[in-house]
């Protein structure tokens, strides 16, 4: 397989393909509604690439490049090609784009939340993401009954504060956004 990555900007972010494998890549606590993530392509440095095989769109990944993290967002294959190596393939690729010095961290639903309703999911994800290079920090945060296990590429620690301070930039660029209160 040979992908082709396309980035995405507000300008060509109002694809359907892309829409769909967001929402159904996603569960609804964890989506940013779609369109208020095209407003934010404008507003913060994100960096949002489709993957594709050919003209098939295989995967996306959604990063946001702050002054001392890459937060990865969002990252998706399409489910019906699962298991084929695309995943390990994407995130190689993303890894290798990230390597500037920043730590790379990224959320998962955690594999510990005791009632999640995707248990061995999740602990397939976590372990992937272990097997491919990136840390467990240790730390978590639940969001609306979400538990969430934050991972890195890095050594360096990654704290709770290190999170609440990502968070409240994100919030302070969310309330800022036109239409948002």
């Amino acid at each position: 397989m040979n992908l082709r990555q396309v980035v995405i900007n507000s300008a060509n972010a109002d694809d359907a393909q892309l829409k769909h494998l967001y929402r159904t890549a996603f569960s609804i606590e964890e989506q940013i509604p779609y369109e208020d993530l095209i407003h934010l392509l404008d507003a913060m440095d994100i960096d949002y690439t489709a993957y594709y095989d050919g003209e098939v769109l295989v995967g996306l990944t959604i990063v946001l490049r702050l002054p001392r993290f890459n937060w990865a967002w969002y990252f998706a294959v399409r489910e019906d090609l699962r298991g084929q190596g695309i995943g390990k393939t994407i995130l190689n690729a993303w890894l290798d784009k990230y390597r500037d010095g920043h730590p790379f961290i990224m959320d998962i639903e955690s594999p510990l939340q005791p009632d999640a309703p995707n248990p061995e999911q999740r602990r397939r994800r976590h372990a992937f993401y272990l097997r491919n290079g990136m840390k467990d920090t240790g730390t978590s945060r639940t969001w609306d009954g979400l538990t969430f296990t934050i991972l890195t590429n890095s050594d360096e620690p990654f704290t709770q504060q290190d999170y609440d301070d990502i968070v409240a930039a994100l919030r302070t660029v969310w309330k800022n956004m036109p239409g948002k209160e």
